[in-house]
């Protein structure tokens, strides 16, 4: 538990903390205060009451934590905030379960329970007050570079026996003092160390024998001994849980929290787990529960867990998919408003291409750019997931139970946090995604959803080495890549670097310290390719050249004109009038900007085609193409297509960063975001002309942008952005 996250706790999350755990209390209290005389003596007692009513009142905090991250939505708003809100609820748990532990055992004087209470109160206020600058003095002295010894190791085990042995001699479970122990032990190396020394075997071991010995002492055929005894448990417990869930349900909503979210809220703050086994197993040791109420009440307890993880799955995944939003793509995006980028860095050699690649992009007052720094980090054998915002640059601390030994994240973050303050119109928001590999693609294509990201850009699975080559970083990040691009809910890049945070290469034009190529095959991705090129054209600092393959009428005999030849050419199909369409608008945008050079080559084949490629050179930074082409360039491209050593970047991709051509160039491979067909029963918001044909979705899309430049506001403002 970090106390810290009790300081940085809004209302909201608090209010649903307090009356999350108040209200099943003092329902379920008064509800079985009322019925204690319909059935048995086994509901009869205070100590009773507070035991049952404590039990169908708690939210696990493990258990909560750990669903969360097996659906995905441990990032989310809602995540953050049902975890802090089990989180108060725990503090409030605790607090109680002092009290029922000082009314449990039978005293002569009346007044035996308050000494005690407050015994243990000023037990936990000496930990603080005494204990907790003694510890923090000791761990200062430890070399920030040095791992904890085990003197220090031992020194903390030993005082959390100590505390229990105090807290189990003024009438409490030892437990209580471990657990004031483990709070009081602030976060650092030393808190990390314990961890990783007692995980195995408390969680692996201990844990699991506890769970065991529990259902050992679970005798299921008491129930059959008192049926009415077992029905006003059942409905007693099934009353709170209704209770939770409204009474979450109100409080979220009375927040401005979305209905879906809302409900979702209080069925994942219903959740029980060890810590009602722990309360239930008390009362059973302390004679307050029954066998009979100890058996309904487990297995209430395994039912309430069970059915949390489907029933958060089934309420919240289908309407994060339906809820989308309409700027997924590049073009798509109105050119005057923010773009929200979502960069994916594995180590520090990919941050300084993709800020160059950035800086190309042309961030401005008018038209800023927001960044999302996403550094991912490989969680070997482990399932569950972990993202973590710094939102400044004090907070840079090391995750827990993460080696950092290079300490790349710190530099990757200090790199971006400097681009933000040196750029105009950037925004940047630093990111730790640490996820394995094999479902690291759901991570990132959640988090571009959730931040209305309009593309994402990937580093190749290989880098540059000494020679010029291109070696792999690691197989299963090629695996990520294709992930990625088949999931994703925007525009994806790929970016294969070779230098473009270098020196810029000579040219015959020396106006510009940027030239970039783009090569203009045909289809969506070079459609989505050229809107990024026309982002670009604003940076005055860059020179931008679009060469257009033309298939030949003729399979052969067709030489390709010259490169200052231009040409109107209209395509057959569909694909082909979209492409003329949006060439020509580009074309008639451009026609007195020096900056654009477009060219129109004929080719017959493929080995016309990379002649022309081959003859451009290296007098280029940047090569932009699509990663798959129209049915109209076919005929150029199958043959590339058959000997792809990376089929993930397409064809042309693919030939630009083999060594067979020769080149070393950067490359950024674009696929853009196709809607696809909405869910059944549901139509996505964002996405409703899926059934259209590509020309009428471009026309449809001209119309929107031509009635949103009448319509259309000022640019979002920075700062409200972020938020």
């Amino acid at each position: 538990m970090d106390v810290a996250l009790l300081r940085r706790a809004g209302q909201k999350t608090m209010a649903i903390g307090v009356v999350g755990m108040v209200l099943p209390f003092g329902i379920c209290s008064a509800t079985t205060f009322a019925l204690r005389n319909l059935v048995s003596d086994a509901m009869d007692g205070v100590p009773f009451l507070l035991f049952f009513s404590l039990a169908n009142s708690v939210t696990s905090f493990p258990v909560l934590a750990h669903i969360l991250a097996k659906t995905k939505l441990l990032n989310s708003e809602m995540g953050r905030i049902s975890v802090t809100a089990a989180f108060v609820n725990n503090i409030i748990l605790w607090f109680l379960f002092m009290v029922m532990l000082s009314l449990a055992e039978p005293q002569a004087d009346p007044l035996t329970p308050l000494w005690t209470t407050l015994s243990c109160v000023a037990l936990l206020i000496f930990c603080f007050v005494c204990l907790r600058p003694i510890v923090l003095w000791l761990l200062q002295r430890i070399p920030e570079d040095q791992p904890v010894s085990n003197f220090h190791i031992c020194l903390l085990l030993s005082i959390m026996m100590l505390a229990g042995v105090l807290t189990e001699a003024l009438g409490f479970y030892s437990v209580t003092g471990a657990v004031f122990l483990g709070v009081m032990v602030p976060d650092g190396p030393v808190r990390v160390a314990l961890r990783d020394k007692m995980q195995d075997i408390v969680v692996g071991i201990m844990l699991p024998l506890y769970c065991v010995t529990s259902g050992m002492k679970t005798d299921l055929r008491t129930l059959n001994e008192d049926w009415k005894l077992v029905g006003v448990l059942v409905l007693i417990s099934v009353l709170a849980a209704f209770a939770k869930v409204v009474a979450t349900f109100i409080v979220a909503v009375m927040y401005s929290m979305p209905l879906s979210d809302a409900f979702t809220l209080g069925f994942l703050m219903n959740t029980r787990g060890i810590i009602a086994l722990f309360i239930l197993n008390v009362g059973r040791h302390k004679r307050v529960l029954s066998e009979e109420s100890f058996a309904v009440m487990i297995v209430i307890s395994l039912f309430m867990t069970a059915v949390a993880t489907p029933v958060v799955t089934r309420l919240q995944r289908p309407f994060r998919r339906i809820a989308g939003y309409k700027r997924r793509n590049l073009q798509r995006s109105k050119p005057d408003m923010e773009l929200r980028v979502l960069v994916c860095v594995h180590n520090t050699r990919n941050v300084p291409a993709i800020i160059a690649l950035l800086e190309i992009s042309c961030p401005t007052k008018r038209s800023p750019i927001f960044i999302y720094a996403a550094h991912l980090i490989e969680l070997a054998g482990r399932t569950s997931t972990l993202l973590i915002v710094h939102n400044s640059e004090g907070d840079r601390r090391r995750p827990t139970g993460i080696s950092n030994p290079q300490g790349q994240a710190d530099h990757v973050f200090h790199a971006f946090d400097k681009y933000e303050k040196q750029a105009g119109g950037v925004s940047v928001q630093t990111l730790s995604i640490m996820s394995p590999y094999s479902s690291m693609h759901e991570d990132i294509c959640n988090l571009a959803e959730d931040k209305h990201v309009t593309l994402i850009i990937l580093p190749f699975h290989k880098q540059q080495t000494v020679d010029g080559g291109l070696e792999p970083i690691n197989a299963s990040l090629k695996m990520m890549n294709v992930n990625v691009l088949a999931a994703s809910p925007c525009s994806v890049g790929i970016l294969i670097d070779r230098g473009l945070s270098s020196k810029s290469r000579q040219s015959r034009d020396e106006r510009f310290s940027h030239h970039v190529a783009l090569l203009f095959f045909g289809g969506a991705d070079d459609r989505e390719a050229l809107s990024y090129g026309r982002r670009m054209i604003e940076n005055p600092t860059v020179g931008l050249t679009v060469v257009r393959f033309v298939p030949a009428d003729k399979p052969e005999g067709l030489s390709a004109p010259s490169p200052a030849t231009i040409s109107i050419v209209t395509g057959d199909g569909e694909e082909g009038k979209l492409d003329d369409e949006y060439l020509n608008e580009f074309r008639v945008r451009t026609a007195d900007d020096e900056s654009v050079v477009y060219t129109e080559h004929v080719t017959s084949n493929a080995v016309e085609m990379v002649s022309v490629i081959r003859a451009m050179g290296d007098t280029h930074d940047l090569y932009v193409v699509g990663r798959s082409q129209s049915e109209e360039a076919a005929a150029l491209t199958s043959a590339l297509t058959e000997w792809a050593e990376c089929p993930e970047l397409g064809p042309i991709g693919d030939l630009l960063a083999s060594s067979d051509i020769a080149m070393s160039v950067s490359v950024l491979v674009v696929h853009q975001y196709v809607a696809r067909p909405p869910p059944a029963g549901g139509q996505a918001a964002g996405d409703d002309r899926e059934h259209l044909t590509p020309l009428q979705r471009f026309m449809s899309q001209v119309n929107l942008r031509s009635s949103a430049t009448t319509a259309a506001g000022p640019a979002m403002p920075q700062a409200a952005a972020r938020v």
